[in-house]
């Protein structure tokens, strides 16, 4: 008779393996909307299906966080996002804090796991002690350069105001531990976009630090 599988044992190895995506590198930057349209242009020639309509997106996120009575920062925080426009599964997501790290290397790097959910993930949240901290919607356009995403996106309210006149420019790549070597062929590909757009990695550290 075989022996039962234990799903914690099968996750520990698939780790300790590095075969999940568990590491996110990213670049950001922004664009005014008057210069949208050359960048979207210049992302249809250097991306994947080139032939093809850019793929367009409308989510909504949002974001849980847990904390105990007796500290006043969340121990955990995670973002549920849910398709507007698709029927797909949510997205459950966890990030982590930036690694230190090298600081020549050209792109932040964090922790980050995907999981896609059933709509009872909310509820499921709340039981665990989460608490609803705000949610956004966002709308834009997704291109992809092997397992490079590319997206141009704007926070909008009620589904179609947006409420700013730029838009938000990211690039990641989601992979295993170890796998450091994207984070080059992510700068190589983001001076492609120059002057258009400068994509570089974000301190977040100073936001906090600002008065």
């Amino acid at each position: 008779m075989a022996a039962p599988v234990n799903a914690a044992e099968l996750l520990q190895q698939a780790l300790s393996s590095n075969i999940i995506p568990n590491q996110e590198f990213l670049l950001q930057g922004s664009i005014l909307d008057s210069a949208a349209e050359n960048l979207l242009h210049r992302l249809r020639g250097l991306c994947d299906n080139v032939d093809a309509s850019p793929e367009t997106f409308s989510d909504i996120e949002m974001c849980f966080s847990l904390k105990l009575p007796t500290e006043k920062t969340p121990v955990m925080t995670v973002r549920v996002r849910r398709a507007q426009d698709v029927d797909a599964p949510l997205q459950l997501r966890y990030i982590g804090q930036p690694e230190l790290g090298d600081r020549t290397r050209p792109t932040l790097v964090r922790s980050s796991l995907d999981i896609a959910c059933t709509p009872h993930v909310i509820d499921f949240l709340t039981e665990m002690g989460f608490r609803l901290d705000f949610e956004y919607s966002t709308k834009g356009y997704m291109f992809r350069k092997g397992r490079m995403k590319i997206t141009v996106s704007k926070i909008v309210k009620n589904m179609t105001d947006p409420i700013s006149q730029s838009y938000l420019v990211e690039l990641s790549v989601l992979a295993p531990k170890g796998q450091d070597a994207i984070a080059e062929d992510m700068r190589i590909f983001a001076e492609q976009l120059k002057p258009l757009v400068q994509l570089e990695k974000i301190d977040y550290k100073r936001f906090a630090q600002m008065p």
